[in-house]
């Protein structure tokens, strides 16, 4: 595993990623015709290729032998659901379901964690769906601590996300 700034040319591996890791945290029981949309109108190449241009956001990607199996990105400029979040958000961060458990989120958090504190952020924030209970424990043994909860909406409905934050040590 290499882990590496996202290039220009992985716009539709990582967009290919998304969908398979969001309609894996958000089905169900079935696809609805509004998830499938809001899936293939977000997760397309070229929305990865405009946040691959955008200079308020990086991408670091894992990459094993074969193509990419994880990605992280952060955000800049990204004031926070809550009161004590900084404008730093960890947006993404998804790993293939099949090579979970080989280390490759943590070495993504880490070098996303390097990143923020790089940039003299004072803090990190994230929101994961509330049903995601590996996720969670995830980011708790990694740090973070819960400091709330926000929404994601689509259409009619409204799905609970716990917001994590993670605070730079200052010496």
């Amino acid at each position: 595993m290499t882990l590496r700034d996202a290039r220009p040319d992985d716009a539709s591996a990582l967009a290919a990623l998304s969908i398979e890791v969001w309609l894996g945290t958000y089905i169900r029981r079935g696809v609805t015709a509004e998830f499938a949309d809001y899936a293939l109108e977000t997760f397309t190449k070229a929305q990865f290729e405009r946040g691959l241009a955008d200079a308020s956001q990086r991408f670091i990607v894992s990459q094993n032998e074969e193509g990419i199996d994880g990605f992280l990105r952060l955000s800049q400029g990204a004031p926070g659901p809550l009161p004590g979040c900084s404008d730093t958000e960890i947006a993404t961060l998804y790993v293939q379901p099949r090579h979970k458990g080989h280390g490759i989120g943590r070495d993504l958090l880490q070098a996303g964690l390097g990143a923020a504190l790089a940039l003299d952020a004072p803090s990190v924030w994230l929101a994961t769906n509330s049903e995601n209970t590996p996720g969670i424990a995830f980011y708790r043994a990694q740090g973070f601590e819960r400091i709330g909860r926000t929404y994601f909406r689509l259409g009619e409905e409204a799905y609970p996300n716990e917001v994590f934050r993670f605070t730079f040590p200052r010496h």
